[in-house]
């Protein structure tokens, strides 16, 4: 989605969503949550009539063989075997104009799709992973908002899990809409420090503080690398603290080159993880901070 473009929606008022009974899945789930972010109206599980399926007022979701947008029809089921995975969810972000970005922004979308449309087996293989490791991805977070939402014929405004929903729809859709001009801020201000530790140079990214703060600015700093392909160069992430007047450090990527843990007994750092891979200091000194990247400098890695 371009920087600025508004979300646009149907024309039509839609007062009620229907979807299939019996067991519910991940898919239908979040494309009903979605719907609700701009439409809070009920959710009911049945077969659609004929009428539901040709009133524009009606959304039918992963149900009724049926894709057409201008009618709010979002069905992938009657697709060839062979058609992309596409699940009813990937229709409805369609529908809104924030499918591309949610290919790019939410890793777990494409996952999504090829379970809904080819199994757990073929999509372990597409993911280059064991059948049995699907199942231990799951938490119970999946097995009681799904369970719930199956237990019911109809879920209504104000009822636990159709606030849960819409919750959950509403935030997705602020963070796929958002998060593009959230990067572009980040970059107008993102530095790179080129540091040396034992002759070895590394490169680490760095955000000052702004007022007012920006939101999720590690997580924007993250998708600038992936911009500008930079994920074999960038070892380290610094940005503010979003509890305190300070700073947090953090590996990218998991990088080896850097081991926070080490930073534990400096007078600064009020966090250290154990495993070394995030650190935080009061500290707002910008030589001192680049110091004690300096000091996090892998012993292991300095003459490799």
């Amino acid at each position: 989605m371009e920087q600025g473009k508004v979300l646009t929606y149907s024309n039509h008022s839609i007062i009620r969503v229907v979807t299939h009974p019996g067991g519910a899945h991940k898919d239908e789930f979040l494309a009903c949550s979605v719907l609700l972010s701009k439409h809070p109206v009920p959710i009911i599980r049945g077969n659609p009539s004929k009428e539901e399926l040709t009133s524009p007022e009606v959304a039918v979701v992963d149900v009724g063989l049926r894709h057409e947008p201008d009618l709010n029809n979002f069905d992938h089921h009657q697709f060839s075997r062979n058609h992309v995975p596409t699940c009813s969810l990937s229709l409805v972000l369609q529908k809104f104009g924030l499918y591309e970005d949610a290919l790019e922004f939410c890793p777990w979308l494409e996952t999504a799709e090829w379970m809904d449309c080819r199994g757990p087996k073929e999509t372990a293989e597409w993911l280059g992973i064991e059948s049995e490791t699907m199942g231990k991805l799951n938490s119970p977070l999946d097995v009681v908002l799904l369970k719930n939402f199956a237990a019911g014929f109809k879920h209504l405004p104000g009822e636990p899990i159709w606030e849960v929903m819409r919750g959950i729809g509403t935030e997705l859709i602020d963070y796929i809409m958002n998060l593009r001009d959230r990067v572009a801020a980040v970059a107008q201000i993102m530095e790179t420090w080129e540091l040396a530790s034992d002759d070895k140079d590394f490169k680490v990214l760095f955000v000052p503080r702004t007022d007012p703060e920006l939101d999720d600015v590690s997580n924007c700093m993250g998708w600038r690398v992936k911009q500008l392909g930079w994920e074999e160069e960038v070892v380290a992430l610094v940005y503010p603290d979003s509890r305190g007047e300070g700073y947090g450090m953090r590996r990218f990527n998991d990088s080896p080159v850097l081991d926070f843990s080490r930073l534990a007994d400096q007078p600064e750092i009020h966090f250290a993880h154990n495993r070394g891979f995030l650190a935080k200091t009061c500290s707002t000194d910008i030589q001192r901070l680049k110091k004690l990247v300096c000091l996090a400098r892998t012993e292991s890695l300095a003459g490799d």
